[in-house]
C-alpha cells in the first residue's frame, strides 16, 4: 500500500553510524515523490502528463559534492516506473542507475526508495523517467551538484543560479508515441518546443510572465538542459553574451559565445552579465538540423524594475552542422581549477595513458519482419524480463543472455540486424578507446551512464587510426554525452575503473526505443566491497530469479 506518501522532504541530516555504501559523514537529502498522470497543455493542446508533486517539470534537486540522496518514489501511474540520474556517476553502485538493464521497475500502486551518492562529482545534471516513451511525457528536471565550501571555483559566486530546462515536445501522450514505434513507424519530428516546460507565449501570442529577473551590474548562472527526445537546440540570450564554465560536470576555459548547440543529454553552464540597458529580454531556445523547418521558444528575462518590452526581433540561429563542428573544437578543459577534490582537474594526464582495447561501433537503420529497428554493430538491443545486472550478480549472466554478440569491428553496412540483448565485457581498470561512427544523414547523441570520457576527436568520413593525430590529447573536455555528426566519427577515450552494468544508448529516444543501444559489464575479478556494492537489501527483484537465495555479500 502506498499510505504516507507527502510533500518534499528537502531535511539535510548528518547521519552517524551507517554501514556499507557510503562515509558517515557525508550529509543526506531527503525527498518524497508522488508520481501521478496531469493534464498538461503546453502547446496548447490537452494531453497526459507526468507530473512529480503536481510539478510539471519536476522539482529540482539540488545537492552538493558527496551527499546523498534518498528519493522515496511512490509511483501513483498506472503503468510501471523507473528514474535514472542523467550524469551522476553512481560510483560502484550501478544498483541505483534506474534503466531496465539494472533495475527492476517500480510497480503501479507502489514505492521504492533510491539512496545513492553523488560521489566526487560537480556540475549540472538532470533526472528523467527511462521506461518506454515516459520521457516524452515529462518526469524530468534539473539535478545540480554545487562544489564543497573548500574547493575553490574558478569564478566569483553568481548573483543567482538559474536552471534552464529545453527540449522539443510532441502533442502526443507517451503511450501513443510508443504504439506508434511498435506499429513499426516513426514518430517524426516534434511540434514544438519547451523551455522550463513552457514554449514563452500563449495562443494570442503573448509572452508569459518573466521566467527570470536579474539586478543591472550582476552576474548570473544559467544551467541549460537539454531533455529533449529528437533534437538539437541552440540556445542563445538577447543582446547579451554567455561565457562558458562548465559543462556535464567538468569546469571549462572561460570562452565567451553568443549562443550554444545544446546536444540531447547535455547540460551547460554559463555567466551572464547584466550589462545591458534595462528592460526585458528573449532566452531563445531553437531547433537544429531539421529540414525545412525551425522551432522556436522563448522565454522573457526581465532586468529588475523594468517595463520595457523584449524586441520582437531575435537573435537569429546559425545554420549548418560544419558550425555545430567548429564550436565543438573551441571547448577545452579547464586544467588548473578544480573540480570535486582539491587537486587541479588537468592533474590527470589521460593524454599519456596506453589504450588497451579499440571499439568500434557503427549504427545502423532497417526493418525487421516489417517493423523499423535501430542497431549497434548489427545488433538490435532487447530487454530481458530479469535486468541484465541482476541475471549476472545471481551467476546466470551466461545462461540468461550472451555476452559479446557483437564483435569490436562493426559489420559492412547493409547487414541485417538481430535482436537480442547487447551486452559487452570490458575488463575491469582498462583504459580502452570507443569509436562512434554514424553512415547516416542526421545527428546522433550518445550517453554512457557510470562514467565521464574525453571526447576527443571528431570528423567526417570513416575513423582509421591515422585520425588519432587529430586526437585532443591535453585537455579534451571530460563529459558523459557525445554527439556524432552525418556520416561521421567521434572518438572517446576512458579508463573502465567503475565496476557495474553500465547503458550506452542512443539519446536519441525513437532510436534507444527500437533497439539502439547496449550494455557494458565491467566485473571485478575480486567480487569486493572495495570495487562494487553489494546487492542491496531493499532492492526489487522479478523475473525468474526473484525465487533463489539472494547470493552471499561482497565483504
Amino acid at each position: 500500500m502506498m499510505a504516507g506518501a507527502g510533500v518534499v522532504l528537502a531535511v539535510v541530516l548528518s547521519v552517524l553510524g551507517v554501514s556499507g555504501v557510503v562515509r558517515a559523514e557525508d550529509p543526506y537529502l531527503f525527498f518524497t515523490w508522488n508520481v501521478t498522470y496531469g493534464t498538461i497543455a503546453p502547446l496548447g493542446v490537452p494531453q497526459q502528463g507526468i507530473l512529480i508533486n503536481g510539478q510539471f517539470p519536476g522539482p529540482n534537486i539540488n545537492s552538493t559534492t558527496n551527499n546523498n540522496i534518498v528519493i522515496n518514489v511512490f509511483n501513483f501511474l498506472d503503468e510501471p516506473l523507473l528514474f535514472t540520474w542523467n550524469g551522476i556517476q553512481q560510483r560502484k553502485n550501478s544498483w541505483q542507475d534506474g534503466v531496465a538493464g539494472t533495475n527492476c521497475p517500480i510497480p503501479a500502486g507502489t514505492n521504492y526508495t533510491y539512496h545513492f551518492q553523488v560521489k566526487d562529482q560537480i556540475g549540472s545534471f538532470f533526472y528523467f523517467p527511462s521506461l518506454g516513451m515516459q520521457k516524452a511525457a515529462g518526469g524530468f528536471g534539473g539535478l545540480r551538484v554545487n562544489s564543497r565550501l573548500l574547493i575553490p571555483v574558478p569564478f566569483d559566486p553568481p548573483a543567482d543560479d538559474f536552471t534552464v530546462i529545453i527540449g522539443d515536445w510532441y502533442n502526443k501522450d507517451h503511450t501513443a508515441l510508443a504504439k506508434t514505434l511498435d506499429s513499426g513507424s516513426s514518430i517524426r519530428l516534434p511540434v514544438g518546443v519547451l523551455i522550463n516546460g513552457r514554449p514563452g507565449k500563449d495562443g494570442e501570442g503573448k509572452d508569459d510572465a518573466p521566467l527570470f529577473e536579474m539586478e543591472a551590474g550582476k552576474v548570473y548562472r544559467y544551467r541549460i538542459c537539454n531533455v529533449g527526445i529528437r533534437t538539437t537546440l541552440n540556445f542563445r540570450f538577447q543582446g547579451h553574451v554567455m561565457t562558458l564554465v562548465e559543462m556535464d560536470g567538468s569546469h571549462t576555459m572561460q570562452n565567451v559565445y553568443e549562443s550554444l548547440d545544446v546536444h540531447i543529454g547535455q547540460c551547460f553552464s554559463v555567466l551572464v552579465k547584466a550589462d545591458q540597458a534595462p528592460g526585458d529580454y528573449y532566452i531563445v531556445a531553437s531547433s537544429r538540423f531539421l529540414k525545412h523547418k525551425e522551432l522556436t521558444a522563448t522565454a522573457v528575462v526581465r532586468y529588475s524594475g523594468s517595463s520595457a518590452a523584449p524586441s520582437p526581433v531575435l537573435p537569429k540561429a546559425p545554420a549548418s552542422w560544419a558550425w555545430s563542428l567548429n564550436q565543438w573544437r573551441s571547448f577545452r578543459w579547464n586544467l588548473t581549477a578544480s573540480a570535486a577534490r582539491p587537486n587541479p582537474q588537468g592533474s590527470y594526464h589521460y593524454g599519456s595513458i596506453n589504450i588497451t582495447r579499440t571499439i568500434r561501433l557503427a549504427s545502423s537503420r532497417n526493418f525487421v519482419g516489417g517493423n523499423l529497428r535501430y542497431a549497434l554493430n548489427g545488433v538490435s538491443h532487447v530487454d530481458t524480463e530479469t535486468p541484465l545486472k541482476l541475471v549476472e550478480y545471481y551467476g546466470f549472466g551466461g545462461n540468461y543472455f550472451s555476452y559479446n554478440v557483437t564483435g569490436d569491428e562493426a559489420p559492412a553496412e547493409g547487414s541485417p540486424i538481430k535482436l537480442l540483448p547487447n551486452v559487452k565485457t570490458v575488463e575491469f581498470r582498462t583504459y580502452v578507446e570507443i569509436i562512434l561512427e554514424n553512415p547516416e544523414k542526421a545527428v546522433q547523441v550518445y550517453h554512457l551512464n557510470g562514467y565521464a570520457f574525453f571526447l576527443a576527436g571528431m570528423g567526417p568520413g570513416k575513423w582509421s587510426p591515422e585520425k588519432r593525430n587529430t586526437y585532443n590529447m591535453l585537455d579534451a573536455v571530460s563529459r558523459h554525452s557525445v554527439q556524432v555528426y552525418p556520416r561521421s566519427w567521434s572518438a572517446i577515450l576512458l579508463s573502465f575503473d567503475n565496476a557495474g552494468m553500465w547503458n550506452l544508448r542512443s539519446e536519441v529516444w525513437e532510436r534507444r526505443y527500437l533497439g539502439q543501444q547496449l550494455y557494458l559489464s565491467v566485473q571485478s575479478p575480486a567480487r569486493s566491497l572495495r570495487d562494487e556494492y553489494s546487492l542491496p537489501d531493499t532492492v526489487l527483484l522479478c523475473g525468474p530469479i526473484a525465487s533463489f537465495p539472494k547470493p552471499p555479500p561482497y565483504t
